[in-house]
C-alpha cells in the first residue's frame, strides 16, 4: 500500500466513511412505496431507557478510565517516585507531563460526570463527587509550576479513587487505561 502523507490519510478516510454512510443509507432507505404514499414514513426508532442508561455507563467508564489511567501514570506514580521534588532528575519533564495529565484528567472526569447523569443510579453515586471534580479545575497549572506537587497530586489520587469507588458501587467498574503519550499532549 503506498505511504500518503498524514493530512492526506486523513481526507482519505475521511471521504470513504462518508461515501460508504451515503451508502449505507441509501440502501437502507429503500422501502415499499405504498407506506410512503399511505402518509406513514419509515423513521428510526428512539433508543429505549435501557439503552441509553447502558451507554451512559459504557461511556462513564470509558471517560472515568482514561482519567484513572493518566492520573495513575501521570501523577500519582511520579509524586510516589519523588520526581516532584526539587532537584529530582526530569522533574521538568515530570512536572510538564504532570500537568498535561492533570489537564486531561480534568477534562475526562467533567465528560464522566455528565455520561453518569444518563444513569439514575449511577448520577446518585457520582453526585457528591461534583464539587471535588470541579476544585480539581486549577491544579494542573500548579502542578506546571511545581507549586505544592504534594497536596495536588493527592487530590487527583483521591478524587479518581473516589469516582471509581462510586463507579464500581453503581455496577460500572473502572479501570486504568493510560493514554498515549501523543494523546497525553494533544489535551493541553
Amino acid at each position: 500500500m503506498p505511504s500518503f502523507p498524514l493530512p492526506l490519510r486523513r481526507l482519505l478516510v475521511a471521504v470513504l466513511l462518508c461515501g460508504a454512510m451515503l451508502a449505507g443509507t441509501t440502501a437502507c432507505g429503500g422501502g415499499d412505496d405504498k407506506d410512503t404514499k399511505a402518509g406513514t414514513s419509515a423513521s428510526p426508532s428512539a433508543s429505549t431507557t435501557a439503552q441509553k442508561q447502558k451507554l451512559a455507563k459504557t461511556r462513564f467508564v470509558a471517560n472515568a478510565g482514561i482519567a484513572a489511567g493518566a492520573t495513575y501514570q501521570w501523577i500519582v506514580k511520579p509524586w510516589k517516585a519523588g520526581k516532584f521534588k526539587k532537584g529530582a532528575d526530569g522533574r521538568k519533564v515530570a512536572l510538564v507531563k504532570a500537568g498535561l495529565a492533570g489537564a486531561l484528567t480534568y477534562n475526562r472526569l467533567k465528560a464522566a460526570k455528565k455520561n453518569a447523569e444518563g444513569d439514575p443510579k449511577l448520577s446518585k453515586a457520582i453526585a457528591p463527587l461534583t464539587s471535588g471534580i470541579d476544585a480539581l479545575k486549577d491544579l494542573p497549572g500548579k502542578l506546571r509550576k511545581g507549586e505544592g506537587t504534594d497536596s495536588v497530586a493527592s487530590s487527583f489520587d483521591d478524587i479518581i479513587n473516589k469516582v471509581k469507588g462510586a463507579g464500581n458501587d453503581a455496577g460500572a467498574e473502572v479501570k486504568n487505561k493510560v493514554p498515549s503519550t501523543s494523546e497525553l499532549r494533544n489535551a493541553g
